[in-house]
């Protein structure tokens, strides 16, 4: 994999991490977690959509590494929301 490719591979994980978090509601995260949300979102979205048995949506490939782009927005929302869950659990509000 050429230096290209994994940078266009980090953006498309950024993009995807930043979309999962603003379809979760839990927008914290500055560029780097962004990235790393879009990957475990993959992680996370394609083991979901094997146990379901659901196709691959939308797939992009970058010098033969395919990345499951709408897995990885779904994946990277769920893991922001329980994310989210976890960390505000404990917390009361003023209110």
């Amino acid at each position: 994999m050429s230096l290209v490719h994994f940078l266009l591979l980090l953006l498309v994980a950024g993009i995807c991490g930043s979309l999962g978090q603003l379809l979760a509601g839990f927008s914290r995260a500055g560029l780097f977690a962004s990235i790393g949300l879009g990957f475990v979102g993959a992680i996370v979205g394609s083991w979901l959509a094997r146990l379901a048995k659901l196709p691959p949506i939308f797939t992009l490939n970058l010098d033969g590494q395919a990345f499951p782009v709408a897995w990885a927005i779904l994946g990277s929302a769920l893991f922001v929301a329980l994310l989210g869950w976890l960390f505000h659990r404990g917390r009361r509000s003023a209110w």
